[in-house]
């Protein structure tokens, strides 16, 4: 009856009870049934005292385990209780507790994603060749974040990212490594063209809009997960309501349950029924004018709304359960989540968190030019607040951009890094330039890659019952074809790739 309960936590064991008199009593103890009991009785009587102090049942405080429990000149492995073992010897001998610290689980990251610059560098390698600087450049900035939501909140304030530019010629990775980024990271990530935006005043897209954008990604990843949270509640919901449907709802318990397992095995997919879901309007959220408002149609349909003139809410439609089970799942978690704890969060992730990609950034330096370009170094001025870090005034609240990390990239053919503007050059610290590609570094993305061309090829001409294989003399062919056409024509690096693959195959592919 006591087996279960002589595991007591020791760490409370002398803090509970006199550990003189414990070790004395067990001295004293010259059979094994007589330490046998005792012990029982002293097991009971801690565990007593840790329900009570602890807060704990006795059943779970009796599932701390001795490390170690030596009697009797016996050793016992961890969870053996010496003292329910029989023991033949009838000597003197003290009784010897081995206590281990217990071993604390790290706590959960506030970022979805906790890897370390050497996992995020493994990841990297398996869809980019080369580029290891650039990778570890990546890699360190992005556990810097996870380091600096350790710390305390006067320093932690104080930490601020180190923004990079990567320099390197078209085709080498820098793209790929921002969309591989985005797939590996769990925080809010916007990918933008530094020639989308003009400087403030003139026609065209003002660069608040980027963090308007990074604003809108992170609402989306927080009601993902909120979606994910209540994915059981809301299926549970829909359910019995595809049920009340169903069988009505003065149906006696045994027919629901009938219809239930009908439900649950997808027999009643094809059935049609009647189901009122809410108006699509299409602009849920409203749409922005890319000035920070909302446009005049989406204010009307929400003043209509406010005043009950907009028109019925719901409709009801004819579906099949298949096809109406996923949108009564959409519109129940549409009531269930709240939108402004959406919206809170969201913010303060995408301020924490948020990671900004400007690709093309050497677009945007004109060296030609001998007045101000609205385009080129206006644009540049007007990244300069947003990359330092300044409040960004948005429908949904304002947002800080003192903790985004920014990343910024360009081929840099016409011009250089040291043509920007000198005060954006200081903003952009970590400086990483990627190599050229080599024939060999071609041969490798072939090969290495796990979704490279060569097993794409492969699939797409599986599907209508081609086998294809490719000998290593084809492959560093095909490499060092699409070498010496960079070399001679125009370097566009791993992009070349593409043209030589189609090119080998247009007469296959068009048959």
């Amino acid at each position: 009856a006591h087996r279960s309960l002589l595991c007591p936590p020791l760490t409370c064991l002398w803090s509970i009870l006199d550990s003189e008199a414990i070790y004395k009593a067990a001295l004293q103890q010259t059979q094994t049934r007589r330490m046998r009991s005792h012990l029982k009785q002293y097991t009971f009587l801690v565990a007593s005292q840790a329900q009570r102090r602890l807060g704990r049942s006795i059943s779970d405080a009796s599932k701390m385990t001795l490390v170690s429990f030596k009697a009797h000149g016996r050793d016992f492995p961890r969870g053996v209780r010496a003292f329910s073992v029989g023991a033949t010897s009838t000597e003197k001998e003290p009784v010897t507790v081995v206590i281990e610290p217990a071993s604390t689980k790290p706590e959960p990251s506030v970022l979805d994603n906790d890897m370390t610059p050497r996992q995020i560098v493994d990841y990297l390698n398996k869809h980019i060749v080369g580029q290891q600087e650039a990778k570890r450049a990546i890699a360190i900035a992005m556990r810097n974040r996870w380091r600096r939501m350790k710390l305390q909140p006067p320093l932690r304030d104080e930490v601020i990212p180190k923004n990079i530019l990567m320099i390197g010629p078209t085709g080498v990775g820098k793209t790929e490594v921002a969309r591989r980024l985005a797939k590996l990271s769990g925080a809010p990530f916007v990918k933008v063209e530094a020639t989308k935006y003009t400087e403030v005043g003139f026609h065209g897209k003002d660069v608040d809009t980027i963090i308007k954008d990074l604003v809108e990604v992170a609402i989306t990843l927080q009601r993902n997960k909120m979606r994910e949270q209540l994915k059981a509640e809301v299926q549970a919901a829909v359910e019995n309501r595809i049920l009340d449907i169903l069988a009505g709802d003065a149906a006696q318990s045994s027919t629901r349950e009938s219809f239930r397992s009908l439900l649950r095995e997808g027999s009643l997919d094809d059935r049609t029924i009647e189901v009122d879901l809410p108006v699509n309007s299409g602009q849920k959220g409203g749409s922005s004018d890319g000035k920070g408002g909302i446009q005049l149609g989406d204010f009307i349909v929400k003043m209509g709304d406010g005043l009950g003139i907009g028109g019925p809410k719901t409709q009801t439609k004819r579906l099949k359960i298949g096809a109406a089970r996923p949108l009564l799942e959409e519109a129940e978690a549409e009531r269930l989540i709240n939108a402004e704890s959406v919206e809170r969060e969201a913010l303060k992730n995408a301020e924490e968190n948020g990671v900004v990609f400007i690709d093309e950034i050497d677009k945007i330096v004109d060296t030609n030019s001998y007045g101000a370009d609205a385009s080129a170094e206006g644009v540049q001025r007007d990244l300069l607040p947003l990359i330092e870090g300044c409040s960004i005034s948005t429908k949904h609240g304002n947002v800080k951009t003192d903790h985004m990390l920014f990343v910024c990239s360009g081929a840099f053919h016409s011009c250089k890094p040291s043509d920007m503007l000198a005060e954006l050059q200081g903003r952009l610290p970590i400086r990483v330039e990627l190599k050229p590609l080599t024939e060999n570094d071609m041969y490798l993305i072939l090969t290495v890659p796990e979704s490279n061309l060569i097993r794409q090829q492969i699939a797409l001409l599986s599907t209508e019952g081609m086998e294809v294989t490719f000998s290593d003399d084809a492959v560093r062919e095909i490499a060092r074809v699409a070498a010496e056409i960079n070399s001679t024509i125009e370097n566009i690096g791993a992009r070349r790739l593409h043209t030589v693959c189609s090119h080998r195959f247009f007469t296959v592919l068009s048959n």
